[in-house]
This record gives C-alpha cells, sequence and structure tokens, in this order.
C-alpha cells in the first residue's frame, strides 16, 4: 500500500529547531512540517510590519531554515512551513537569501496567500459576517491590529502539485501543514472525508512538536529518556489512512499509547466534532495500538463534511497591563507578602490610579491554581507577590511601577531587591468570526519562485 513519511519541525515560534534538524537526519522522511503562529503570534508580527513592511513573519525562519536547507536539499526533503505569518511574501525572500548565502539553488518556493483579510473588515462587517462587534466593543474597528482567516491542507496539496521544494503560507490550521502533504501524496480527494479525518488527527498529533512524544507528558514523566534530546515526530501514514506514529531514532522521549493520548486530548473542544476547513472529525472513534518500541498505529477517525464556513480571528488593542513584584523571606514571608499587597492597594486609591482591574498573586502559592490553593501546612521559605492592573492607557499603567522600589524601605522586612521588578506591556484582545468559505478560496493565490 502506497505510504509516505512525514517529520514534525517546530510546533510554536521560539521552539528549539535542533530536533527538526534530528528529522531531517534521521527520520527518513518526505516532508517537514511546522506550525509556528499563535493567535499572539499575529499580533506581533502585525506590530512589526507596521514599522517595516518587508517584516511580519516569524524570525526564527533563519536558525531553523540555515540548519535544514542543506540537509533536505541533499535528501530531497521537502519543507511545509506557515512561518509568513502576515507577510509570507517576505518570508519567501528571507529563505531565498538564506538559500543563495548557503549556495543552495534549484530550489522551488510556493508561496499561498489569501487568508490576510485586514483590509476586507468594512466589506465583511457590511455584509453582517462579523456580527455587532463595533457597538460590543466600542469601536473595535480602529484598534484591530490583524485579521486572518484559517486555510487548511487543500490549499497547501495545492501549492505542492506546482512541484515546490518548500511552501509557505500566513496563516493556516496546525493540522493542515501535515494534512496537505498526505492528500497530494496519497491522492486523496476533498470528499474522502474518513481518509481526511484520518490526516487532520495526524496532523493534530504532530503539530505541538513533543508534546506527543514525551514533552510535558503527566503520567510517569520522570521515565521520560532524555528529553534534552527530545525527538520530534514522524509519522509514515499509509494510502487508507491510517498512520504510525513515532519519533527518529537515536533520539530522546517516549512514544506510548499514553503519549500520543494526552495530545489527541489537546485543544479539541467537542471530540465528536472537531472543527476544520478541510472537515470534521469525529475524535471517539480513533483507536491507538503499540505496535513496537516507541510506535503507536493510529485508525479509526470518522469524518463528516466540510463546514460551510472558514474561522476569522481578529486582534485588536485591549488597553495595558502595569505589573510589579517583590519577594519576601522568611520568618513570615507570607503574612510580609498579604501586608505590601495591602499597602499598595491603598497606595493605589492614594495616588488616583484609574484601573480597570486588579489582579493579585502569591507566586509559590497561589499563581496558578489561584483560590483553589489550599493555605500552607507549614511556613514557607520565601514568598513574591505580584500585582497587575488593567488600565486603558499606557501612562496610567506606569504608574504602578512607582509604587513597588517603596515597599523595600516603607514595607514589611526582609524584602529582596530594591523593591523588586515591574512592567508595562499591552494587551491584545481577541475576536472570532465565521466567513463563508466562497468569500475567500477563490481569492487564494499560490505564486511559485525558484532559487
Amino acid at each position: 500500500m502506497k505510504s509516505v513519511r512525514i517529520g514534525a519541525s517546530v510546533g510554536f515560534w521560539g521552539d528549539i529547531f535542533t530536533s527538526a534538524v534530528d528529522v531531517a537526519r534521521y527520520g527518513d522522511v518526505k516532508y517537514i512540517c511546522g506550525d509556528s503562529l499563535a493567535e499572539l503570534t499575529m499580533a506581533i508580527l502585525q506590530k512589526a510590519k507596521n514599522k517595516n513592511p518587508k517584516d511580519g513573519y516569524t524570525k526564527d525562519v533563519f536558525p531553523l531554515m540555515t540548519s535544514l536547507l542543506p540537509i533536505c536539499k541533499e535528501k530531497g526533503i521537502k519543507i511545509i512551513s506557515n512561518c509568513g505569518g502576515i507577510n509570507p511574501l517576505g518570508a519567501m525572500e528571507a529563505v531565498k537569501g538564506i538559500a543563495k548565502k548557503l549556495g543552495l539553488s534549484d530550489l522551488k518556493i510556493a508561496v499561498v496567500e489569501g487568508d490576510n483579510i485586514l483590509d476586507r473588515l468594512k466589506e465583511f462587517g457590511d455584509k453582517g459576517y462579523l456580527g455587532d462587534i463595533g457597538a460590543e466593543h466600542g469601536g473595535l474597528w480602529d484598534k484591530v491590529l490583524f485579521a486572518n482567516v484559517y486555510l487548511g491542507g487543500k490549499e497547501i496539496a495545492k501549492a505542492l502539485s506546482t512541484g515546490a521544494d518548500i511552501v509557505i503560507t500566513g496563516r493556516t490550521t496546525d493540522s493542515g501543514q501535515f494534512l496537505g502533504p498526505a492528500m497530494y501524496e496519497l491522492g486523496w480527494q476533498e470528499d474522502d472525508w474518513d481518509k481526511i479525518a484520518q490526516g487532520i488527527v495526524l496532523g493534530h498529533l504532530m503539530e505541538c512538536s513533543g508534546q506527543a512524544t514525551g514533552g510535558n507528558f503527566s503520567g510517569e514523566w520522570w521515565k521520560v529518556d532524555k528529553l534534552g534530546n527530545l525527538g520530534y515526530p514522524v509519522s509514515e501514514i499509509y494510502e487508507n489512512g491510517e498512520f504510525i506514529f513515532s519519533k527518529p531514532r537515536n533520539t530522546g522521549g517516549m512514544v506510548s499509547v499514553d503519549t500520543v493520548k494526552e495530545q489527541l486530548l489537546y485543544e479539541i473542544h467537542d471530540p465528536t466534532c472537531y472543527l476544520t476547513p478541510d472537515g470534521i472529525v469525529d475524535f471517539s472513534t480513533v483507536k491507538l495500538e503499540n505496535v513496537g518500541t516507541d510506535q503507536v498505529k493510529v485508525s479509526g477517525a470518522t469524518g463528516k463534511p466540510k463546514p460551510p464556513t472558514l474561522k476569522a480571528i481578529l486582534g485588536y488593542t485591549a488597553g495595558f497591563v502595569g505589573e510589579g513584584s517583590i519577594t519576601y523571606s522568611w520568618p513570615d514571608a507570607l503574612p510580609k507578602a498579604r501586608k505590601a499587597e495591602e499597602i499598595l492597594r491603598q497606595r493605589i486609591d492614594m495616588q488616583g490610579i484609574n484601573y480597570e482591574e486588579i489582579h493579585s498573586e502569591y507566586i509559590g502559592l497561589n499563581s496558578i491554581h489561584g483560590p483553589l490553593a489550599p493555605e500552607p501546612e507549614y511556613e514557607t521559605n520565601e514568598v513574591m507577590l505580584r500585582v497587575a492592573v488593567r488600565t486603558s492607557s499606557k501612562d496610567e499603567a506606569a504608574k504602578i511601577g512607582r509604587e513597588f522600589p517603596a515597599l523595600a524601605l516603607n514595607g514589611p522586612p526582609h524584602a529582596s531587591g530594591l523593591g523588586g521588578m515591574h512592567s508595562i506591556r499591552e494587551l491584545i484582545g481577541q475576536k472570532t468570526a465565521l466567513i463563508p468559505r466562497e468569500e475567500i478560496e477563490p481569492l487564494v493565490k499560490i505564486s511559485v519562485e525558484e532559487v
């Protein structure tokens, strides 16, 4: 039965790239696919592009492609990445520059565009696709930083049909990076719903780099070997949709039913109705089976026709946060931190800081579990107090920073540092909408250039 081996690259902007190199060297793959985008990433990239029209793509393209291109060129491995972000053409130019610097030629790069709808918001708003976001957010139109729809694997398969060695996209679904080459190589039609479902499951398991090969594993994590050299996923997927999920030889990590199952349940909401641009998947029918050392067979996913709409995500400026922290040591670390919070809240009121929300937490006690954290049964060695305020303006957020240094001398004893740390950052809000696919897909553009 015909099959193709697909490997995983980075799972987010900032991920390590050495494991992707191991996939290229030892994975015996034909494709290496990576997901560099999150919603916050899109906002960062749009801001960068606003400052420099040539910017707007993820900068890990430089170390990643510098490391991968020589190996992939030698082995004939194709690379797929949504590192294009807000500016896929800019990412293509960056990759061309890297290839030329490395002395590589005879490479074909395909770019998929059409996900960016920032210039069409007014049109879609007038057609009623965006609901009442203008009124709901008090004039959101002027605050929008980015607006993109999620494209899927179909567009990547079309890009591969041009003979491309590298495919660069903007906002695509995480799973689409991996589904695309499976569709192209195995000849799947867009309405082969069960096969498409299996391909989506493949992508869902592989898109988080090492999270299904022993990273972030909540089972017997202490038994996961050599996490410093964690192997990223490699899968061989067959014509009927079944695939063997594994990792490269000579790498650390662990592949088992439990590690795969944990990733399978990640971010799926309704497991019987997982929506993507390419189809709807029922995860409840998936079967997992250990078939060898670090090998799990995945089968049984069932699919339904793709939805009539594509998900769009809009990011907008949502104010600022000013925050500070200060650490207190034994004895009485927690009572000291609580007294410091009391002083800070009093000072915030006295100074008339105009905030919309205030949040305090004790790092080392409740910063993760919040009100669910039990009171300590013993005296803690140290506690860090963090206080943050959300404001509508940067100047107002900055005011809280002035209140922390004075705590070193004007608050409880044994504080570390001169009033701790303080910072200001902009907040990004998000809004989703559903756009009829006929508004988007006819305008998707695939362009090809050669090095």
